[in-house]
């Protein structure tokens, strides 16, 4: 199985998963950093810290609910190729058939006469 490549150069694009965790990744060092250079109470801080934490936590539940909507796409194609070969199979398996009697009608004709 091919890595996916998530660079600016290449048009396929990164997994929601690659996209979730560089999302969080970004967002836990933008806080560190914050924290680290400025010069604020530990209260400040806290509330800070907070709002990264609840910001981070809301990204989180949008980036699940758009993985939800790509699943249920992909189940969605999913179920119309199964259908659609499903009616292929099927159409293929009658002529099969149908094939099939034609050639012992006429060996049977053969065999009477």
């Amino acid at each position: 199985m091919e890595k996916e490549d998530c660079s600016m150069s290449d048009n396929r694009g990164c997994s929601l998963g690659a996209v979730g965790l560089a999302f969080v990744t970004g967002g836990l060092l933008g806080a560190a950093a914050a924290l680290l250079l400025a010069p604020q109470s530990g209260r400040e801080s806290q509330k800070q810290l907070r709002g990264y934490a609840r910001r981070a936590e809301e990204g989180v539940h949008e980036l699940a609910d758009k993985a939800s909507e790509v699943v249920d796409q992909a189940m969605d194609k999913g179920r119309e190729f199964i259908k659609d070969k499903q009616a292929v199979m099927t159409e293929a398996v009658e002529t099969g058939r149908a094939a099939i009697s034609a050639e012992l009608r006429r060996l049977s004709n053969e065999v009477k006469g």
